[in-house]
Parts: structure tokens; C-alpha cells; sequence
């Protein structure tokens, strides 16, 4: 008896075996990776690409990402007066894009000073720049200029969007809980 073809097929199923196993450990593995990701690290993977987001008041709002921060997503807007948008993670409730974004593989690590940065940094970004600002809460759509920005709520001086902000201008100032916000256009 030739005992060389047993050897041959006894090595090829333990190979096959082999790569079955190394197979599934890499699907668990993809499996767990994905577990751990959180929309705003997803969200990364998206820069550059078109997307409509779904927000929690109901509307929808077309954007191409262009900033990821740590609860918030900024791009610009595909029409309206108010060009950019900045939108907080947690008043995202879906997003549709190309189907090819959408893999998680092409989600990268996030890194850098902008994905560790808060809402309220990119706000006062914008009081500082004197922009005017569209806010949309829960419950309202304000116009003016943000004053300044705490930890968990902003000053706004609500005037006109074609009017800068002048005392004269300005009809009153509203306290608004960050936690409100659906979208700050500017």
C-alpha cells in the first residue's frame, strides 16, 4: 500500500480546515470591530461623499461632509442662502448615501484635534467669526448671531440674516440649550 496519497489528502483537509477557521476568526473579528464603532467614527469614513441626513425633528438635510468632530458633523449644504451646516451626532437619526460609503471598511480610525473637539469649540467658532447663524431646535428655527457659547447652551442675539449684528438690529437675546439643536446653518 502507497501511504504518499493518504499523507496528501490528510495534509489537504487539515489545510482546508485550516483556512476555514482563520476564515472565521476573521469574520468574528470584523464582527467585533464593527460592535465597537460609534455613528461619529462611521460618519469619518464619510468625508468628502454626498449624504442625506435624517434628523430627529423629522427633516432631512443634504449635505457633503466635510468636518467630523467628537458629537458633531459640519459640510456643506446642496442649496440655500446658508451654505454650511453644523449638525450634532446625537440629532442624527439615519443618513442615506451610496451604498459603497456606507461599508465600514472604508471607515478610518479617527484621529486628530478636529475628531476630539466638542460642538461647543465649533460653535464658538463661529461667535467668533460673527457669522450669522439659522438655528433649528426642537421646537423652533432661529435667526441672528451667537454671542457666546457655555458648556451646554449659547447666547444668541436674534436680528435679520441680511442685517449685521448691530444693538439696533437686534430684537432680543435668547438662551438656547445646546441639547436642543437639530442643525446650526451658517
Amino acid at each position: 500500500m502507497r501511504w504518499e496519497p493518504v499523507f496528501d489528502d490528510l495534509e489537504g483537509e487539515f489545510a482546508h480546515g485550516l483556512a476555514r477557521e482563520e476564515a472565521a476568526l476573521a469574520a468574528e473579528e470584523e464582527r467585533l470591530r464593527f460592535a465597537r464603532l460609534e455613528l461619529a467614527e462611521r460618519l469619518t469614513g464619510l468625508l468628502g461623499a454626498e449624504v442625506e441626513l435624517q434628523l430627529r425633528d423629522g427633516g432631512a438635510l443634504r449635505l457633503r461632509l466635510e468636518s467630523v468632530g467628537r458629537d458633531w458633523i459640519a459640510g456643506r449644504a446642496a442649496h440655500g442662502a446658508l451654505e454650511s451646516a453644523l449638525v450634532p451626532v446625537p440629532a442624527v437619526v439615519g443618513l442615506v448615501a451610496e451604498a459603497s460609503a456606507l461599508e465600514p471598511a472604508a471607515a478610518p480610525a479617527a484621529s486628530g484635534l478636529e475628531r476630539r473637539l466638542g460642538i461647543a469649540v465649533a460653535l464658538r467658532d463661529l461667535t467668533r467669526r460673527r457669522a450669522p447663524v439659522e438655528l433649528l431646535t426642537d421646537r423652533s428655527r432661529l435667526r441672528g448671531t451667537i454671542d457666546r457659547v457655555a458648556r451646554d447652551h449659547l447666547d444668541l442675539a436674534e436680528h435679520e440674516l441680511d442685517e449685521p449684528r448691530r444693538d439696533a438690529a437686534v430684537r432680543r437675546t435668547r438662551l438656547v440649550a445646546l441639547a436642543t439643536l437639530v442643525c446650526v446653518r451658517y
